[in-house]
């Protein structure tokens, strides 16, 4: 789907040019053709959207070919027993533990405890979204979901809070429902320069389109001493 050029809530600039950053998007699943919907007002509660859910492929896949290769296993066992030879010694030895072996042995309780870690985990991943690095902006179109990066995201604060008089340098880290900001200033009073970078982080964060805009914690101090 193409998009219209100009800059958009990830851009930020540095020397005169204009460096893009990464603006993940994904197309919702009825973009084949249908009639297209009215957008939502920027503000409106309609605009909101959820979090990104993950395809979880390396899980999937792993477990796939540990079930492929167990089953490859046994079938070919079962084949092996029909053709009139004898079954493997590891299925037989196995066999004969899981009948001989009492419920409370500790081997089996290991066993049944992995067995049970690794079922809450595969369920864990079932039913949690994952995508944690993106966060969702809001939809101005029914059909239509983007999402940002957070680097991205710290990146554009960062450079915001450079252009703030008195601001040496900053550190941003954007989590889900807070955006940390660390600045280092050498010239003009703290609270002045604190006062500056909330409200124009404050603007820049509205300026992301994010359907849930973290809240901001603003930390401001002196650079330490050289020596």
């Amino acid at each position: 789907m193409s998009e219209p050029q100009g800059t958009r809530p990830g851009d930020t600039e540095s020397a005169g040019a204009t460096r893009h950053l990464p603006v993940p998007h994904e197309p919702g699943a009825d973009d084949g053709g249908g009639p297209e919907r009215p957008p939502h007002p920027a503000g409106e509660e309609g605009g909101r959207a959820g979090r990104f859910w993950s395809a979880r492929r390396v899980p999937a896949a792993v477990v796939a070919l540990l079930l492929l290769g167990l089953a490859g296993l046994f079938l070919y066992d079962i084949v092996s027993v029909r053709a009139g030879r004898p079954g493997m010694a590891w299925r037989r030895d196995l066999s004969r533990q899981l009948a001989e072996r009492p419920l409370d042995d500790t081997w089996v309780l290991v066993g049944a405890g992995v067995a049970a870690a690794l079922g809450l985990w595969l369920i864990l991943l079932a039913v949690t979204p994952g995508q944690r690095h993106v966060l969702p902006m809001r939809r101005t179109h029914a059909d239509v979901r983007a999402g940002l990066d957070r680097d991205a995201a710290a990146t554009a604060l960062r450079d915001r809070a450079m252009e703030v008089a008195g601001v040496q340098s900053a550190r941003v880290r954007v989590r889900r429902r807070r955006a940390h900001v660390r600045a280092l200033s050498h010239f003009r009073e703290l609270d002045d320069v604190r006062a500056d970078l909330d409200t124009v982080l404050g603007d820049a964060v509205r300026g992301l389109g994010l359907s849930r805009p973290p809240s901001l914690s603003v930390r401001v101090r002196r650079p330490g001493r050289k020596g």
